[in-house]
């Protein structure tokens, strides 16, 4: 496959890791399940000083979580430029999804360790998407 056609899919899979990956940060505090409620209270309803604010675990927890929302829409939206534009800046691009395709594939890693295997398959695929087409586009 072309380039073009493997970036493209990998920002349409990391768009979807987006769309999920909101779900996930609006909905984290919502179950009937007693015994996580009972940990979301005490994430939510406790705040600590730190670092000149004063904020619970949950603030944090959302903080990141809507932080993360930006970088995944920020993965997608580079994936579906470089389809477009590394016939015209090759040594470029391929330097810019060298960088991306790391850091897909250190953040999927990632995802698989500390949170589930779907999140981790999104960007695994889109990481190795991604470095197929490095090594697909040529040096100038």
């Amino acid at each position: 496959m072309k380039p073009a056609i493997l970036l493209r899919i990998a920002a349409i899979i990391m768009l979807l890791h987006t769309v999920g990956h909101t779900f996930g940060t609006l909905g984290w505090k919502k179950t009937t399940d007693p015994k996580k409620q009972e940990v979301i209270s005490q994430m939510t309803d406790n705040n600590f000083p730190f670092m000149g604010a004063n904020h619970s675990f949950g603030d944090a927890m959302d903080g990141y979580g809507f932080t993360i929302i930006l970088a995944l829409l920020l993965d997608s939206v580079l994936l579906w430029m470089m389809a477009s534009s590394y016939k015209t800046a090759p040594q470029l691009s391929r330097n810019i999804l060298i960088l991306l395709g790391l850091l897909l594939l250190v953040q999927g890693v990632l995802e698989l360790k500390y949170f589930f295997p779907l999140a981790a398959s999104f960007t695994l695929v889109s990481a190795i998407l991604t470095l197929i087409s490095v090594m697909q586009i040529k040096k100038p």
